[in-house]
């Protein structure tokens, strides 16, 4: 029953997250709400792991999801299902493109869904820095539902500095390499 429901959760996910990996952020904060295999803290390292190793970050998300929740075969199922829509989709569209390109509404759809895709990128964007920048803790006081939110300074600082930094010229133009390992390093820093 397991796999199953992570070959549907990922499955879903890969059919409506249009324009990658971070188009899928908040579907994984919706499955991860719903179903408790992994809190907002825990999507924050799968985003900042799946954006720190090789492959698709959608794609290394759904494959760690899928180990933390059910070993390798888990895994093996989440990735399976996040990309079973996307295989369908291009081997349809491979079957009647030649049939279908100068189409004007086939243009259409297409024009269209670049602002469903920018829309998603955007709202996975506000999420990892509401989920950075923001603590977020939800308590029960009788009937009525409490929200503490507070600011995480020691991260905004990081922000600020990152900002600052990639205004300098020979600073911006660093490797990417070298960017992993000094946000590494201050990750090491800040958890001390």
């Amino acid at each position: 029953m397991m796999f199953l429901q992570l070959f549907l959760e990922f499955f879903r996910t890969g059919l409506f997250a249009v324009g990658g990996g971070l188009a899928t952020i908040p579907f994984l904060t919706d499955i991860g709400q719903r179903t408790g295999w992994f809190t907002n803290t825990e999507l924050a390292n799968m985003i900042a792991i799946s954006e720190s190793t090789p492959g698709p970050m959608g794609v290394n998300m759904a494959t760690y999801v899928g180990f933390e929740t059910a070993g390798v075969p888990g895994a093996i199922i989440a990735t399976l299902g996040l990309i079973t829509p996307s295989i369908i989709v291009i081997l349809i569209i491979a079957a009647f493109l030649k049939r279908f390109r100068d189409n004007k509404y086939v243009e259409a759809v297409f024009y269209g869904l670049r602002p469903a895709s920018t829309g998603l990128i955007a709202a996975a964007g506000w999420s990892v820095v509401c989920i950075s920048l923001l603590t977020v803790a939800w308590s029960l006081s009788g009937d009525a539902i409490l929200v503490d939110m507070s600011v995480n300074w020691k991260c905004v600082l990081v922000a600020v500095a990152v900002f600052v930094a990639t205004r300098i010229p020979k600073v911006k133009n660093l490797h990417p390499i070298v960017w992993i390992a000094l946000s590494a390093a201050a990750g090491v820093v800040f958890a001390l």
